[in-house]
C-alpha cells in the first residue's frame, strides 16, 4: 500500500491542481452560473465520471496506446475540441429560457452530466495527467503497482469533485442574482458560450 509520507506529499500538491481554476473548474462554473446549483453539479459529476475513466485508461494501458499513436491522439483532441466549440456555439445562439420567478434554465442535469463526461473523455490532456502525473508516486516496494495507480487516480477524481462542487455552490448564487438582472441575462449565454470556444481552441491547439 502507498506509505503516508508519499500520500500526504501527493494530497499537497493535488489541492494545488484541483483548486486552481482549470477547463474542469471553468465548466462547471459556466453552466452552475447559468443553469444553476444542480447543473454545475451535475457537471461536476460528470468530469469526475470522465476522470475515472482516464484513471482506469492508465491502469490498463489504453492511455499509453493513445498517447504513443500521432494518429490516435489527433483524433481524440480534434473531436474533443469540436465537441466543446459546439457546446460554445450553441451557447451564443440560444436565446435565454430562464423564468425569472422560478430560476430554471434552458439545460437539465442529465444533459450537463451527460456533456461534461464527454468532453472529459474526449481531452487527451487529462489522458496524458494520468499516464504521466500519477506513475510518479507509486513505489513497485508498496505493493501492486495498479492498485497504487488505482488509489491515487480516485483521489484525484474526489478532491477534484469536491472543489466543483464548491464552485457549483458559488456560482450558483451568483447566477441566481444574475437571472434576476434581465441586461446581465442577456450577455450570459455569450460569455459561457465563449469560454467554451475558447477551451475548445486551446484544445485543438495541444501539443503532446
Amino acid at each position: 500500500m502507498i506509505d503516508q509520507a508519499t500520500l500526504i506529499t501527493y494530497l499537497v500538491i493535488l489541492l494545488g491542481f484541483v483548486f486552481i481554476p482549470g477547463p474542469a473548474t471553468l465548466l462547471t462554473l459556466a453552466r452552475a452560473s447559468t443553469s444553476g446549483t444542480r447543473v454545475g453539479m451535475a457537471t461536476g459529476l460528470g468530469i469526475a465520471v470522465g476522470d475515472v475513466i482516464h484513471t482506469m485508461m492508465a491502469v490498463f494501458g489504453l492511455s499509453a496506446i493513445i498517447l504513443t499513436s500521432a494518429l490516435l491522439f489527433n483524433l481524440v483532441k480534434y473531436a474533443g475540441a469540436a465537441y466543446l466549440v459546439y457546446l460554445g456555439i450553441r451557447a451564443i445562439l440560444e436565446k435565454p429560457q430562464t423564468d425569472v420567478t422560478t430560476g430554471n434554465a434552458g439545460i437539465s442535469a442529465p444533459q450537463a452530466l451527460r456533456q461534461a463526461i464527454l468532453a472529459e473523455v474526449l481531452n487527451p490532456k487529462s489522458a496524458l495527467f494520468f499516464l504521466a502525473f500519477l506513475p510518479q508516486f507509486v513505489k513497485p516496494e508498496n505493493g501492486a503497482v495498479a492498485l497504487q495507480l488505482t488509489v491515487l487516480g480516485l483521489l484525484f477524481v474526489a478532491m477534484g469533485l469536491l472543489s466543483t462542487m464548491v464552485v457549483s455552490v458559488f456560482a450558483g448564487g451568483v447566477g441566481r442574482w444574475l437571472r434576476r438582472h434581465p441586461g446581465f441575462l442577456r450577455w450570459q449565454g455569450r460569455v459561457v458560450g465563449t469560454i467554451y470556444c475558447g477551451l475548445g481552441v486551446r484544445l485543438a491547439l495541444q501539443e503532446r
